[in-house]
């Protein structure tokens, strides 16, 4: 049997860099769980007992005896990568009719990307604003709602909370109608500018420093949650809650202190492959773009969480 050749030439190179360097301005969910490299599809990480580093043993050692002896009693847990991607078709005829300088294969990696990426973010936005995976969380309702300005104080609230975990949330993640009305509360206002007024609002920056939080990071990507063949009907990825996290830049899977992060191993798939099963009379290229990842969870109890934090 004769393999078909492609009719016009395939350029992976492009298409690989393209997979690769893709990265979408609304996504945050790489901020909220950073990347850590792992060399092959299962992989250990450590789950950690955050009491063990604030437990303070005897150090006092005798002149003729030996220290007393300590063990981190974090528990090393086996994971594995899932494989994530998706196809496009492209027929040789939309190659072949495409505009001078557009080249319909890398177009199709593109957008091929770009949902692999959202649904990324649904993801990731899922585990962060998952009541299951923090220990420390409050429910608000009512009037406690930062929605409701004549009643709550969200400044209070967020302030007083970030001190129950063991080791104080660095970063902040809200959805954007969270955001929104926070940044409009006069409460949060008042304590940012210290002017006494209700008017305007804040920037990232400021309220991050008045919190005294390394970031805050805000999730605006939409996503359509209806299915294929209804009417469209956009939703945020991100909803209506407020998580604060411990967030540390790990450098390997067993070794850091941090609410989570995700395992990725190697790059991202790419490839683009010819057939004459594909894409009508003349055939078309299988377009492919993937990555194998897994989001962990691995210190519940590094963070807090506040959900239905507006009405």
């Amino acid at each position: 049997m004769t393999t078909a050749v492609a009719p016009y030439p395939i350029n992976l190179p492009l298409i690989a860099s393209i997979v690769i360097a893709y990265a979408n301005g609304e996504m945050i969910a790489d901020a909220v769980l950073p990347r850590v490299t792992v060399s092959k599809a299962e992989f250990k990480y450590l789950v950690q007992s955050v009491a063990d580093h604030f437990t303070v043993p005897d150090t006092r050692v005798g002149r003729k005896a030996k220290p007393n002896q300590v063990e981190s009693n974090g528990t090393m847990e086996t994971g594995s990568v899932f494989d994530y991607g998706l196809d496009e078709i492209v027929p040789v005829e939309d190659v072949r009719n495409a505009p001078e300088g557009v080249d319909p294969l890398a177009l199709a990696a593109e957008f091929v990307m770009k949902l692999v990426t959202l649904d990324r973010e649904v993801r990731v936005a899922n585990t962060v604003f998952g009541a299951a995976n923090h220990s420390n969380k409050l429910t608000l309702s009512g009037n406690s709602q930062w929605s409701d300005y004549t009643n709550s104080d969200p400044i209070t609230a967020i302030l007083t909370n970030l001190d129950t975990p063991i080791m104080r949330p660095n970063v902040a993640i809200f959805g954007r109608s969270v955001w929104t009305k926070l940044i409009l509360h006069p409460k949060v206002i008042d304590y940012v500018n210290g002017k006494g007024g209700t008017s305007g609002g804040v920037t990232r920056q400021q309220l991050a420093d008045a919190l005294e939080l390394e970031e805050i990071l805000v999730g605006s990507a939409f996503v359509n949650t209806a299915r294929k063949g209804q009417a469209m009907s956009l939703q945020r990825c991100w909803g209506k809650h407020a998580a604060f996290i411990y967030r540390e830049i790990p450098a390997e899977t067993t070794r850091s202190t941090t609410w989570g992060f995700t395992a990725q191993q190697g790059e991202r798939i790419s490839d683009a492959e010819f057939s004459k099963q594909l894409g009508g009379l003349e055939g078309g290229y299988q377009v492919r773009a993937g990555e194998r990842l897994n989001e962990l969870v691995t210190a519940p109890d590094l963070s807090f969480f506040f959900q239905n934090a507006i009405a």
